[in-house]
């Protein structure tokens, strides 16, 4: 992915205890409902409308988990953990 990206459509907002970002698909049909990620201090979720059961759907991800999905995000497939931090250097995947 490179930046910038041209076609993209989203809103980011700051609320009290977190801020949301709203991901809109304004792509091609069939359209997907909009993604809402609310990013608090201590988690994240990521919430979707699903139709089929007139609901919505929820994931909460741990601050551990999300910095492991943006790494993963990057990465070639694999297996994959982080190191522990030394007092040599930062911590490293491996």
């Amino acid at each position: 992915m490179s930046w910038p990206i041209t076609d993209a459509m989203f809103t980011i907002e700051h609320d009290f205890d977190c801020t949301v970002i709203t991901l809109l698909d304004d792509g091609e049909t069939p359209l997907s409902e909009d993604v809402v990620v609310n990013a608090f201090a201590e988690c994240v979720t990521v919430e979707q409308y699903e139709p089929r059961t007139d609901s919505m759907q929820r994931i909460t991800l741990s601050m551990a988990q999300l910095r492991d999905l943006a790494a993963a995000l990057n990465l070639p497939e694999g297996s994959y953990s982080f190191a522990p931090k030394t007092e040599t250097g930062p911590s490293s995947l491996g």
